[in-house]
């Protein structure tokens, strides 16, 4: 039995100046979905997470959300779309994940507050909540904008890549709290490894201009190449080691 549907992308076109990036996506998501969405550079990943957020509008086809994108979608983007410059600390980053207004000042509640300090306490960052962002580490920014995305108590977690700027004592971690997390939240998590996410994600989208969803954690190069979906499958182990095939 299906749990609760929150987004239904329905035969969408969508693009940038008039040049389309994906064609005919189709895609639902649902209440303890945990999605990994692969695919190569340019291929319209990130392109697909802005439509599901609504910073982008298709050309064509409809998206249906039924949940709130302001509170109950929460999103870690990507290190290059952070501006680690801006004069902003620890716990106002936090605490700006809770906005929901369109207002330069917001109040927020007693519950918004403690939840930001469980949020902090638990990523082991409470002590930096009065550092300026310019002053932490990768590993430092993607705990705190992980706190920011969960602030509101989301019932959708959206995460742009979140492997390429983890340190490598959080990577694990990471992982482990997005499982968690899943027992009460739908996940969908860009990821360029798939060896990495596919002991924790529960289905697989391929995306490459159109989208191929593949209802299993478990995908082989053949499918990949069904799927038109040009990436390697890296081999985690005591040995990490990586096997590629010969470039034509």
């Amino acid at each position: 039995m299906n749990e609760t549907k929150l987004v239904d992308i329905e035969h969408v076109y969508a693009g940038y100046d008039n040049k389309i990036v994906l064609k005919d996506v189709n895609l639902s998501i649902y209440q303890k979905d945990f999605i990994g969405v692969i695919g190569p550079n340019g291929g319209g990943k990130t392109t697909l997470l802005k439509l599901i957020l609504g910073l982008l509008k298709p050309s064509d086809g409809k998206i249906h959300r039924y949940t709130s994108v302001s509170s109950g979608i929460g999103y870690l983007p990507q290190y290059s779309e952070i501006d680690q410059k801006f004069p902003i600390t620890v716990r106002n980053v936090v605490l700006s994940g809770a906005m929901t207004g369109k207002k330069l000042i917001f109040k927020h509640t007693r519950k918004q507050k403690q939840r930001a300090d469980e949020l902090l306490e638990q990523m082991g960052i409470a002590h930096l909540q009065n550092k300026p962002i310019g002053e932490l580490s990768g590993g430092q920014l993607q705990r705190v904008f992980l706190c920011r995305a969960l602030v509101s108590d989301p019932n959708l977690l959206i995460l742009d890549e979140p492997n390429t700027f983890v340190d490598n004592a959080f990577e694990g971690e990471l992982y482990e709290i997005l499982r968690e997390l899943n027992r009460s939240m739908a996940i969908v998590m860009v990821s360029h490894d798939v060896g990495m996410i596919s002991p924790y994600v529960k289905t697989i989208a391929c995306v490459n201009e159109t989208l191929h969803y593949h209802p299993s954690n478990k995908i082989t190069e053949q499918q990949l190449a069904t799927y038109n979906c040009p990436i390697q499958l890296l081999a985690h182990g005591d040995v990490p080691h990586t096997v590629v095939k010969k470039h034509q």
